[in-house]
C-alpha cells in the first residue's frame, strides 16, 4: 500500500491541475482509488475537465462507484462521448459534504483550469489544497521555465495558490526508473525557483519498480495506468 504522508498537509478538498499529458486525471484516479483502499473517509471525485475530450475521470465511473467513489461532472451520466461543456448540479454536493473528501480533475492548462472559478466560493477555505502535476517529458513543461509559467498561469487564471508539485514524469510503457528519477530532480528544481514543496513522486505500477525509486522521497505513488487504452501502447 502507497504511504501517502502528504495527505496529511492537504485539505480534504484536493484541486489536481497539469498540463496535457501530464498525466493528472491518471494521478487523481490513482490517488482515489488508493484512498478507498484505505477506507478513512468518504470519497468523491469531480472531473472539471470539460475541454479535453480524451483521458476523462469520468470515463472510469463504473470502476470508481465500485470502489465506493461517488463521481461528478458531467450532466451526462451515461453518454462519456458528448462533450458538450455541461456540468452537473450535483457537484456541489460533495464540496458541502464536510466529511468527504473530493479529489478534483481540473482542466488541463490555465484555459481548462478557468473552470474552477465557476466554484471559487468552495476553494477559498484551509480544506482546499491545489497541485500541480508536471511531467517534464511534454514540450510546453519539459524546461523549468515553462513548467514555471505555467504553474504561474494557473495561479493567474484561477486566483488560488499552487500549494505543492507533483512529479509524474513519465515515458507511458516505457518509463523507467530513470525516467522518474530525473523527473524528481526537474520537479526540485521547479521548486526552487517558485518556492514551492514536491509532494511526491508518481511511478507506473508493474512498470518500474519502487524499490528502484529508494532513493527518492517518502511519498512514492503508484499510479495504476486506469486511464490508459491498450490500443494506444501497439
Amino acid at each position: 500500500m502507497a504511504d501517502l504522508r502528504f495527505m496529511e498537509k492537504t485539505g480534504r478538498k484536493i484541486i489536481v491541475t497539469g498540463h496535457y499529458g501530464s498525466g493528472k486525471t491518471e494521478f487523481s484516479v490513482s490517488l482515489a482509488m488508493i484512498l478507498a483502499e484505505q477506507k478513512k473517509s468518504r470519497l468523491s471525485v469531480i472531473d472539471l475537465d470539460i475541454v479535453n475530450p480524451y483521458f476523462r475521470s469520468r470515463e472510469r465511473r463504473d470502476m470508481l462507484e465500485d470502489a465506493g467513489i461517488s463521481v461528478h461532472g458531467s450532466v451526462f451520466k451515461t453518454e462519456v462521448t458528448a462533450e458538450l461543456p455541461a456540468l452537473g448540479a450535483d457537484i456541489r454536493a460533495p464540496l458541502e459534504d464536510s466529511g468527504c473528501t473530493v479529489i478534483i480533475d481540473a482542466g488541463g492548462n490555465d484555459s481548462g483550469a478557468i473552470v474552477l472559478n465557476q466554484f471559487k466560493k468552495y476553494f477559498l477555505d484551509d480544506e482546499t489544497t491545489v497541485l500541480a502535476v508536471i511531467n517534464a517529458n511534454r514540450p510546453d513543461t519539459s524546461e523549468i521555465t515553462g513548467a514555471v509559467e505555467h504553474i504561474n498561469a494557473i495561479e493567474l487564471a484561477t486566483g488560488l495558490e499552487v500549494k505543492g508539485i507533483i512529479n509524474n514524469c513519465h515515458l507511458l510503457r516505457e518509463t523507467t526508473a530513470d525516467t522518474v528519477l530525473k523527473g524528481h530532480e526537474f520537479c526540485r528544481n521547479v521548486c526552487i525557483v517558485t518556492g514551492k514543496t514536491l509532494w511526491c513522486d508518481c511511478y507506473p505500477k508493474g512498470i518500474v519498480d519502487a524499490q528502484d525509486l529508494s532513493g527518492l522521497s517518502d511519498n512514492l505513488v503508484p499510479l495504476g495506468l486506469f486511464m490508459r487504452p491498450t490500443w494506444l501502447d501497439r
